[in-house]
């Protein structure tokens, strides 16, 4: 006899439906599987069995084929195992085969016919309640993530027994119900802008490249506090929205990241080793999966030691950063990942590199100075808003017992700065200043003439691009927004193009 259940597969961090056909009759005893499984689908066959055995119900010599559709799709990873188990129960009439319509199915079993955990639950449930099932049944490792998707009963159990007692009596056991205050936990860090002492130019850029969402590059000594200051970004970003929570987690589910997690709530930061590889950076490999720019989608991507990454690593942000997705081709798949993320980077200067061989007062050649920053290309800093100087500590700051402000003061005002810009950008695909493209920066952001002289000279005598000019103006806006100013006066202009003035380095 022909038994079909519904199961999910991922391509990208999006699923799509699979039909799993279980097809039992008399003949030579075989267990074929067709349409394009891979390994780990293939060895289901030999959990499958041994699951059933050690839960109770025995299988008779027969022959099984398992059709897994669409057929010329091909189909990966372990949350086939519970569907085809149920699938080959229905034939031993262990419950109403009629009710197998209801779900979507979804887990790998356990030698003992537990269900483990697996990736890609949340765009599994997604794709449940798009296509109107009643319910979706999952590993209960994996209830959070689910229970983010409304309108759809969540069944997270843990074991095959389960599975059959709630295809037996529906009212048996519960879908899952989870308070939004338990899914959602307020964010809590344990670092804070306070920690820092002095830098208080550094950490106001830092504040409007978080008002406006704009990339920043910090440079200065080793033991300026450049790390320090990156790392605690995060806890100056406005809290994510509901809508930001689902599609980060959503990442992180795909990639397998989430099992102890649950939900993200707070912005992630990325800090790749410069060792990294490019399909590592910005995703890839024969079966794609995110890459670190996806990763810190929402959050921060913290690049150290810059120069330190390989020049192909670097060349391959230049997109990502202009697009906020990527693109991933292969021969038998594309898949696109978000990655709408703030770039910080930080590096020392050519002469702090060179001089732990020399004397303290070292100063580079041309020839040190071309190949230490040759990896960093033009168009790449050009796409860097704001690249500020941070200065070597002095002592009466390290002993200083004022911190200045806190994370949570400055964090309110970014998320003021944030809100403005949402009200201005209703109606259109931008969420933030620096995501503004030429037609909302000639819309949104008019300068009177002594703004377009000032940045008349910038273009003339410090050789601005006309990207650089725009970013000029993107920045100026967010400073006008954190003052909770609609007029860009030329005050906030100088500011900008103060952030935009470190050619003495490179």
């Amino acid at each position: 006899m022909l038994y079909k259940l519904a199961s999910a597969s991922l391509s990208g961090i999006d699923a799509y439906r699979v039909e799993i056909e279980v097809d039992i009759s008399f003949g030579i005893p075989n267990f074929i599987m067709v349409g394009l499984p891979d390994a780990a689908v293939r060895e289901s066959k030999e959990r499958v069995r041994a699951a059933l055995k050690n839960c109770g119900y025995s299988l008779s010599s027969c022959r099984i084929t398992i059709n897994l559709a669409p057929a010329d799709r091909k189909k990966g990873g372990s949350a086939f195992d519970l569907p085809i188990a149920l699938g080959i129960l229905a034939h031993l009439n262990v419950f109403p085969e009629e009710r197998l319509g209801n779900y979507l199915f979804l887990g790998e079993l356990a030698l003992d016919g537990r269900i483990k955990p697996g990736k890609g639950t949340l765009a599994s449930t997604l794709l449940a309640r798009k296509l109107d099932y009643s319910g979706i049944v999952i590993p209960k490792c994996n209830a959070k993530e689910a229970a983010l998707v409304q309108d759809i009963d969540v069944f997270a159990l843990d074991n095959l027994i389960q599975v059959v007692q709630l295809l037996n009596d529906g009212e048996s056991i519960a879908p899952e119900r989870f308070d939004r205050d338990d899914l959602l936990p307020k964010t809590s860090y344990d670092v804070d802008f306070q920690e820092i002492q002095g830098q208080l130019h550094v950490k106001r850029a830092l504040e409007v490249a978080a008002a406006g969402a704009h990339n920043a590059l910090l440079i200065g000594p080793p033991g300026a506090g450049k790390t320090m200051l990156a790392r605690r970004l995060p806890t100056i970003l406005p809290p994510m929205t509901f809508a930001e929570i689902l599609e980060i987690t959503r990442i992180y589910s795909a990639t397998g990241l989430l099992v102890s997690k649950g939900v993200i709530c707070e912005r992630p930061f990325q800090a790749p080793h410069h060792t990294i590889s490019p399909p590592g950076m910005v995703g890839g490999g024969l079966i794609p999966r995110p890459g670190a720019v996806s990763l810190a989608h929402h959050g921060v991507l913290f690049l150290d030691e810059l120069p330190e990454f390989k020049k192909a690593v670097l060349e391959c942000l230049r997109q990502p950063m202009e697009d906020g997705f990527v693109t991933i081709s292969r021969a038998s798949t594309t898949a696109t990942y978000p990655c709408s993320f703030m770039m910080v980077a930080a590096l020392n200067p050519c002469e702090d590199t060179f001089s732990a061989m020399n004397s303290a007062a070292y100063e580079c050649t041309d020839r040190q100075r071309m190949q230490y920053y040759s990896k960093i290309s033009g168009p790449l800093l050009d796409r860097i808003d704001i690249q500020i100087e941070v200065p070597k500590v002095e002592f009466k700051d390290i002993v200083s017992a004022q911190g200045g402000e806190n994370s949570e003061m400055i964090r309110e005002r970014v998320r003021k700065a944030r809100l403005r810009q949402i009200e201005r950008f209703q109606g259109t695909p931008v969420t933030s200043n620096a995501r503004m493209r030429n037609k909302e920066v000639r819309r949104f952001c008019p300068i009177n003439k002594q703004g377009s002289e000032l940045l008349e000279m910038a273009v003339d005598k410090l050789g601005f691009s006309a990207r650089a000019y725009n970013r000029v103006l993107k920045v100026a806006r967010t400073i006008a927004d954190l003052s909770g100013e609609e007029e860009i006066v030329p005050t906030f202009i100088s500011e900008a193009i103060q952030y935009r003035t470190l050619d003495k380095y490179y």
